[in-house]
Formats: structure tokens, sequence, C-alpha cells
């Protein structure tokens, strides 16, 4: 398996070393001076004849402003979701929403400590009332029981 990526990185390296040598002589291709292309921009130059375009300025000379572009026209677009519809929402009378739906919530939110602590020591005292039933109960048996074996 080692020799395999040993090949492909050996044919990456090749073809990077290729690129690279067409790219320097591009380069010199572009830097070397020609000399008939010297002689045509010297001639543009003196025929004083310049075209020009554009596309976002206009110019204030009369002349120039020939030169200016029309923007391009851009293809009108559809929106499928404008062409819908818009779904129907139920209507709702606007005053059922502020009344409240129970008159009394805030006064419960208010209270609701105090009711929680009255229902704790309410709970507390069923309690002991249940302990002390037991209690006379098993009094009551005990007694029974004592005055049944006499």
């Amino acid at each position: 398996m080692s020799t395999e990526e040993e090949n492909s990185v050996e044919v990456a390296v090749v073809a990077r070393r290729e690129r690279l040598r067409a790219l320097r002589e591009a380069q010199q291709l572009l830097q070397t001076p020609d000399d008939d292309n010297n002689n045509n921009i010297n001639e543009d130059e003196d025929e004083n004849d310049v075209q020009m375009k554009f596309r976002n300025y206009l110019p204030h000379d009369k002349q120039l402003q020939e030169g200016k572009v029309a923007p391009p026209a851009l293809p009108k677009f559809e929106d499928p979701i404008a062409g819908l519809p818009p779904p129907e929402e139920k209507k709702e009378d606007p005053f059922l929403n502020i009344v409240p739906k129970k008159p009394n919530w805030d006064l419960r939110r208010d209270v609701q400590k105090k009711l929680d602590k009255l229902e704790k020591r309410t709970m507390k005292a069923l309690t002991q009332l249940m302990e002390e039933e037991q209690k006379k109960r098993k009094m009551a048996e005990e007694e029974d029981a004592e005055n049944g074996e006499d």
C-alpha cells in the first residue's frame, strides 16, 4: 500500500513541476517586448480615435456620451409565492382576548403562598387527629379486652 501512495505522490510532483515550468514560460513570453506590438500602439495613439464605453457613468462631454452603454436587461422573475392567495385566518372578537379567562387569577397568584402553608398545616392537623383517634380505639380495645378477661 505504501508503494501506491509513493507512486501517487510522485505523479503529483511531476505534474506540479510541469505546471510551474509552463507558467514560467508564459510569463517570459509576456515580458519580452514585440516590435510589431509597439508600432501598433504608437499608430493608435497618433490617430486619436478612442472608443470608450461607459456603463455606470454619464460623461459631460457630448462626444463621450455616445459611448454610453445601455444597462443590461434583467430577466423577469416570477415569484411563485406571490401568485398564491393568502391563507384565510380565523377572525376572533378582539374583546375576548382582553378579558381574562378566570376573573380571580390575580387573587389566586397573590394568595398562593399562604394557601400552600395552610394546606401543610391542615394535613398535619388531620394526621394528628387520626393518630389521636387510633390511640383512643386502642385504649378502648385494651379496656374491652381487660374487662372481658375478668
